[in-house]
């Protein structure tokens, strides 16, 4: 009988190989030919999983978003007792941030999905349906806060949130150009933290 094929292993190995061009000499002139070559494959066999350098793009960066996600959570499951809101938040925000190699990928992958989708309005709009519910999520957590005590009532919940997910689209901007180093990025982050969760309530721990 023929062997039969992962196909989703496949693509995760074509993405590997992208993450490592990413890396090293980033994606902007890195063609399907180069992402083949350095997955040890034909670029006829690469094409078999993804037509188009967007498409592979797009499953790379999907791809990388799950593995960060999956860190995220198992960071906040190891928390003791009931994680907060502030715990939450500072969890997803820092496992935002490219403050490891792995992350540090990730973040390159986005930029150069960024680049193209500007450029591109069906990837513009995949690239936008993210961030409505990443500012939903926050501001549910913030609107928690509120309930706890710990994040004052007057506060715009869907404004602080976007606040936050702008912070952490800035700070890993100058990670990467090295204008800050990923301690200060945190400490910076941790700050704003701080100023937001001023309520009269316990706040953060």
């Amino acid at each position: 009988m023929p062997k039969k094929v992962d196909h989703e292993a496949r693509r995760r190995e074509i993405s590997q190989a992208l993450w490592r061009i990413a890396s090293t000499r980033g994606l902007e002139g890195a063609s399907l030919r180069d992402v083949a070559a350095e997955a040890g494959i034909s670029l006829g066999r690469l094409q078999h999983y993804f037509r188009t350098k967007d498409e592979m793009l797009v499953f790379a960066l999907r791809y990388i978003e799950s593995l960060a996600q999956q860190r995220i959570r198992e960071r906040i499951e190891a928390l003791d007792g009931e994680p907060t809101p502030y715990d939450i938040l500072r969890a997803c925000l820092t496992g935002m941030l490219p403050l490891d190699e792995q992350s540090r990928i990730g973040f390159l992958v986005g930029i150069a999905h960024f680049h193209r989708a500007v450029h591109d309005p069906a990837l513009r709009a995949d690239a936008r349906d993210g961030i409505p519910k990443l500012r939903s999520f926050f501001a549910d957590q913030l609107r928690l806060a509120m309930r706890r005590g710990e994040v004052r009532e007057e506060r715009d919940a869907d404004d602080a949130a976007m606040l936050l997910i702008s912070l952490v689209d800035g700070l890993s901007t100058y990670i990467l150009l090295e204008v800050h180093t990923p301690e200060k990025a945190v400490k910076l982050l941790d700050l704003q933290l701080s100023q937001l969760f001023d309520g009269a309530g316990a706040g953060p721990q």
